[in-house]
């Protein structure tokens, strides 16, 4: 049996305000020639500029190498406590390095943090051999796990992020690679947050310029090449929120760091994260044809949070369809309708409308009495 459908609009406590005329948020004037910035947990794009082009990416590479690394440990083929050999190929890595010596065995944990903290290529390579057997073969590692993750327009030659044509990325790329890292492995992202480490009585501090300011900032890593220019990948937190930020293509290091908290500081200013509904609440309630209840309770299959401009949630709308009546038996969690939200400026966001109980079909005779009693006009 058909049953018509019926459109309800569900107002929202959290947005009672008189609406208003919403307000395009005017994009910030960016200096990087490639941009774009993430609010995490919803992967709502708030900025972006060339984010798509090819671009070098330098030692921003290596967060494609940690994740190597961690899978690798996550997985047992390396372990935090062991050592792995230094080779003459990994000793005379040149531009930025951690000082391993040839012929050394080097514990992996200090490898982390020679990558991470010190962005050392001779550390990169100690990596790529043991894992990958030579740097050639964790190349090709690194991009079939680029494929896996989504990265449709990144290719990598090395593990370090040293100039080659053929080894490229793009803003977005690096933006779903960190995404991946923070989200597949959220223990050993903390490394990336440390600000110093001492490799044979060697200090050196991270690069990364905003671990510095007051910005919330955790991560991630910074590059620099004389053709790619200078550039970084930022993650920060506030209030619980994380935004994940790429530049590239700055003129020199204060750039970089005041393009990025400057973009950083636009995103959370400008935008807000809403939750709209969670998992369980109850948004209506329908009829049950032949069911040992007459309704059933239509509750948010998860929860529904949204990222959208501040000057926009006044606007926020939300619209519940279900389903009229459905025939028993009906399962709980079973999908009857869908939950819609709309604002200006903001892509339809949808989740499911479920139901929220069980409710089992009434007795075969039960079945025959409520329906001789339609059939004379009364209801069962």
């Amino acid at each position: 049996m058909m049953f018509n459908r019926i459109v309800a609009i569900v107002l929202m406590v959290l947005f009672f305000a008189v609406p208003a005329q919403a307000q395009s948020v005017a994009p910030p004037e960016s200096a990087a020639r490639h941009a774009i910035l993430i609010e995490a947990q919803t992967g709502t794009v708030l900025f972006a500029k060339e984010a798509d082009a090819h671009m070098p990416t330098s030692s921003m590479s290596k967060i494609m190498t940690m994740y190597l690394v961690f899978e690798a440990i996550k997985d047992g083929k390396i372990k935090v406590d062991e050592t792995l050999p230094v080779s003459k190929y990994a000793w005379q890595q040149q531009g930025s390095r951690m000082f391993v010596n040839v012929g050394e065995r080097v514990k992996v944990e200090d490898l982390i943090r020679g990558v991470v903290v010190q962005s050392g290529n001779d550390a990169s390579v100690v990596f790529a051999e043991a894992l990958g057997g030579s740097e050639a073969n964790f190349a090709e590692m690194m991009n079939a796990k680029a494929k896996e993750l989504g990265m449709e327009n990144s290719h990598f030659k090395n593990a370090t992020g040293l100039p080659d044509p053929d080894h490229y990325s793009t803003a977005r790329d690096l933006a779903t690679l960190t995404l991946a890292l923070q989200r597949d492995f959220p223990q050993e992202y903390r490394y990336f947050s440390e600000l110093e480490f001492t490799y044979n009585k060697i200090k050196q501090g991270n690069r990364n310029p905003i671990l510095y300011r007051n910005v919330g900032a955790d991560g991630v890593k910074t590059g620099h090449t004389e053709t790619a220019g200078y550039g970084l990948v930022a993650s920060s937190v506030r209030d619980g929120r994380r935004l994940v930020l790429v530049v590239n293509g700055l003129e020199d290091m204060q750039a970089r760091a005041d393009e990025a908290a400057l973009l950083l500081d636009w995103g959370y200013r400008e935008f807000g994260l809403y939750s709209v509904v969670k998992a369980g609440d109850k948004l209506a309630e329908t009829k049950v044809w032949l069911g040992e209840q007459k309704t059933v309770p239509l509750v948010a299959g998860k929860n529904l949070i949204i990222s959208l401009p501040r000057s926009a949630k006044s606007e926020l709308k939300t619209s519940v369809t279900y389903d009229q009546k459905v025939n028993a038996p009906v399962a709980k969690d079973q999908v009857i309708g869908k939950i819609t939200v709309t604002a200006p400026g903001l892509s339809a966001a949808e989740v499911s409308l479920v139901a929220g109980a069980d409710v089992k079909q009434l007795g075969f005779f039960q079945r025959i009495w409520a329906k001789l009693l339609l059939s004379i006009g009364k209801e069962p």
